[in-house]
């Protein structure tokens, strides 16, 4: 890995970099990152399609998470531009605290609003894809609303298949949302 001037670490070798267009690039988040992964993910709330959080969450609550995600096995990942404007964000975490499910891990993809409907996300998500087995990550499981039609097809695009269905498991003030279990081995 390089450090730029920014202090971030670029992942540097082709299987390591993804260069998503001439201004994007993927790097390891770094702690200085946690506040723009907190405003992207917080975009994501009024629209009740992507998270189960109901109120905008704050640094400090999304610090712990932050330290549960080690780069070696369950990394954060953010694509910038080549201001450094963070444009994404995607992470694996641990799917159950058992230690027989570490060759299984959760995805999350985040995307800022500005920049969506841009492939961002698909690029993104085919190189954690990628990554997957070098971290030991053998399965791979994405929990997605199913109201939420444009992440599942991306997700289904990509090979991901319903391994589950969790009916009306939210309450999203408003309605009941069901939950859908994708999941691809990789």
């Amino acid at each position: 890995m390089v450090s730029d001037k920014m202090g971030h670490n670029r992942l540097k070798n082709t299987n390591k970099r993804l260069q998503l267009n001439d201004a994007l690039a993927i790097y390891h988040a770094a702690e200085s990152d946690l506040m723009q992964i907190v405003a992207i993910y917080n975009q994501s709330i009024a629209g009740k399609q992507s998270t189960a959080d109901l109120q905008p969450v704050t640094l400090a609550q999304r610090q712990t998470w932050f330290e549960q995600h080690q780069p070696e096995h369950y990394p954060i990942y953010v694509v910038k531009d080549k201001q450094g404007n963070m444009t994404a964000w995607g992470s694996f975490s641990q799917l159950y605290q058992r230690p027989a499910y570490h060759i299984s891990s959760e995805i999350s993809i985040y995307v800022a609003d500005e920049y969506q409907r841009q492939g961002i996300a698909r690029q993104l998500l085919l190189w954690m894809l990628q990554q997957a087995p070098s971290l030991g990550i053998y399965n791979i499981v994405a929990l997605i609303f199913a109201h939420n039609v444009p992440s599942i097809r991306l997700f289904q695009a990509l090979g991901f298949e319903q391994w589950g269905k969790l009916p009306q498991i939210c309450d999203m003030n408003g309605f009941y949302a069901d939950v859908l279990m994708l999941g691809k081995q990789v």
